[in-house]
């Protein structure tokens, strides 16, 4: 069980959350919805990754509705081990993956799945044949993008798609030290990701106290599970 943590800011902070027990960090250098310049979020995605070099952390970048000239300027500048593909209108293909890998040879492609309805269960497995990971998040309507909704969906669905995809699954959406043991449990997923819940009230910046606990729990939940 892997725990994903969104979004850093910092490369202290970024340090702390690490050391608090997240698997995978995730920054969001695109300027659509991080209120920095490009420059600005390239730089702080930058010290973030710099920071958790030495914890062996997987570092994941987004892409909101990017070109592939931009995911590739990410890839190259950044050097992600994952590119997390959210945006409501660049959904990966078997071509982009393709494209994207002879960029890098070694990044693995997340891609966002909405979990607005049932209807999201095809469409996952569907995309599970040739992506590497996928990652089933809540949307609202207010937020570019896929996730950072803050709400949770339908556990139900993503119970299916754990059973039927051909890639591992990340559930996320609302998740913080409250639930997280719930839903391991009734998911069994290979991880869980936190951005909302996991926050300083009212400020993006991560309560390492909820950090720590929410990626205890998951981390326990899942030993106990044999997952």
């Amino acid at each position: 069980m892997i725990c994903q943590i969104y979004s850093l800011k910092n490369g202290a902070h970024a340090k702390e959350v690490a050391q608090a027990g997240a698997d995978y960090i995730g920054v969001n250098p695109t300027p659509k919805n991080s209120g920095m310049t490009k420059e600005e979020a390239f730089r702080t995605a930058k010290e973030v990754f710099d920071a958790i070099d030495e914890f062996g952390t997987t570092k994941v970048a987004l892409s909101i509705d990017c070109t592939f000239e931009e995911q590739k300027e990410i890839i190259e500048t950044l050097h992600p081990d994952v590119l997390h593909i959210c945006g409501n209108n660049d959904d990966a293909t078997p071509e982009l993956v393709k494209a994207l890998k002879e960029v890098d040879p070694h990044l693995r492609i997340e891609q966002a799945i909405a979990m607005s309805g049932p209807e999201a269960i095809d469409k996952a497995i569907r995309m599970s044949e040739f992506c590497d990971l996928l990652i089933l998040d809540s949307v609202a309507k207010d937020v570019i993008g896929v996730g950072a909704a803050g709400i949770t969906h339908d556990w139900n669905w993503d119970v299916e798609i754990v059973a039927k995809a051909k890639c591992p699954v990340i559930v996320a959406g609302g998740l913080g030290p409250e639930n997280v043991e719930e839903v391991v449990r009734k998911v069994r997923s290979f991880g869980v990701d936190s951005l909302t819940k996991t926050n300083v009230p009212g400020t993006s910046l991560k309560d390492i106290d909820k950090v720590r606990e929410f990626c205890r729990i998951a981390h326990e939940t899942a030993k106990e599970l044999g997952i």
